[in-house]
């Protein structure tokens, strides 16, 4: 069954959630409401102008201490090839991963909405951004949400080869050294796997979620 969310921020079990992860759908993207979705494991996307909700199982995840670092990516961080930061400029970054094109998609889940409510979470303290540089100008990056010991990502661009995967790696190692334990990357790629996502049950995430906010 699929539940049409009302004003109140509550949320259906997610276990009653669609084989597809497909949990709820309606709602807004108050920043009350956001923060509540999370703390479940529950996390928005667009289709036309309607908000769905989805806490998908399995869930694809990355452990920081399970990081995979190429050789080819080795080299390029140990000679500084992009120049990394957080938080510089996450506009920039929303409106980057709004406007990259990507194969196999007719658009993006990213809506003016999506792009005003991350904004004011970032204002807040929960949206954070990560940067690569080149030359004075962006080249890629990632943005997401910290909660407690735990960052949920949410979108990743590249204007320059490897600029996401330098931001995204960098970024990791700085979140495992202030005691993040766990990256929800949501849903399955080949490119996070990678780097050393993986599944797992949704029932475990959740749990740990429990643990770590």
């Amino acid at each position: 069954m699929l539940f049409a969310l009302d004003h109140t921020l509550s949320f259906p079990p997610v276990e009653q959630a669609e084989p597809d992860g497909l949990l709820a759908l309606g709602g807004d993207l108050s920043t009350e409401r956001l923060l509540t979705a999370y703390r479940k494991g529950i996390f928005p996307w667009y289709e036309g102008n309607t908000p769905l909700w989805w806490c998908p199982d399995p869930r694809f995840v990355l452990y920081p201490s399970e990081l995979k670092v190429s050789k080819s990516m080795k080299v390029l961080l140990k000679r500084g090839a992009f120049t990394f930061t957080v938080d510089r400029d996450f506009p920039a970054v929303i409106r980057g991963c709004k406007e990259t094109a990507r194969p196999g998609q007719d658009g993006t889940w990213i809506t003016d909405e999506v792009e005003r409510a991350f904004t004011r979470l970032h204002h807040q303290g929960y949206a954070h951004s990560a940067e690569a540089w080149q030359d004075g100008v962006l080249a890629g990056g990632l943005y997401g949400i910290r909660l407690g010991r735990v960052f949920f990502g949410e979108s990743m661009f590249s204007r320059v080869s490897n600029a996401s995967k330098y931001a995204f790696i960098s970024y990791v190692a700085r979140l495992e050294a202030e005691g993040v334990s766990l990256v929800d990357c949501q849903v399955y790629t080949a490119y996070l796997e990678s780097l050393g996502a993986r599944m797992i049950p949704r029932a475990g995430f959740v749990r740990q979620l429990g643990e770590l906010l």
